[in-house]
C-alpha cells in the first residue's frame, strides 16, 4: 500500500531534470506569467491612488505640452503651482480637471 501512495504523489508532481529542454513557448508563458503578476502587484500597492503632486515633466507628458508651454500657462495663471526648494510642483487634481475641459487635445488653452 506504501508503494502506490508514493506513486500517487509523484504523478502529481511535475518532475523536473537537469537535462530538460525549455522551448520558446515555455519563456514566452513564463513572461505572460511574470508580467501579469508584476501588474497585480503594482496595482494592489498603488491602491488606486494618484500622486497628489507632479512635477513638470509629468505633467509635460501629461499634457503634451512643451516646457515653454508650460511656463507660460503657469505665468498667465491657467495652471496653479507650488514651489518648494526650487522645484515646482502641480496639483493633479487640477490637471485632471484641465484635461477634463472641452477641446484641449493638445493643450490649445490660450
Amino acid at each position: 500500500m506504501g508503494a502506490t501512495d508514493n506513486k500517487r504523489t509523484d504523478e502529481r508532481k511535475p518532475r523536473f531534470f537537469r537535462e530538460q529542454l525549455v522551448t520558446v513557448e515555455d519563456l514566452l508563458d513564463f513572461r505572460d506569467a511574470l508580467l501579469n503578476d508584476l501588474r497585480k502587484l503594482i496595482a494592489a500597492s498603488s491602491g488606486g491612488k494618484a500622486k497628489k503632486w507632479l512635477k513638470a515633466a509629468e505633467v509635460q507628458d501629461l499634457l503634451r505640452i512643451s516646457a515653454g508651454k508650460l511656463q507660460y500657462l503657469r505665468d498667465t495663471g491657467v495652471i496653479p503651482f507650488t514651489k518648494l526648494g526650487g522645484v515646482t510642483y502641480y496639483d493633479s487634481e487640477e490637471i485632471d480637471e484641465i484635461m477634463k475641459r472641452p477641446g484641449n487635445n493638445q493643450m490649445k488653452l490660450v
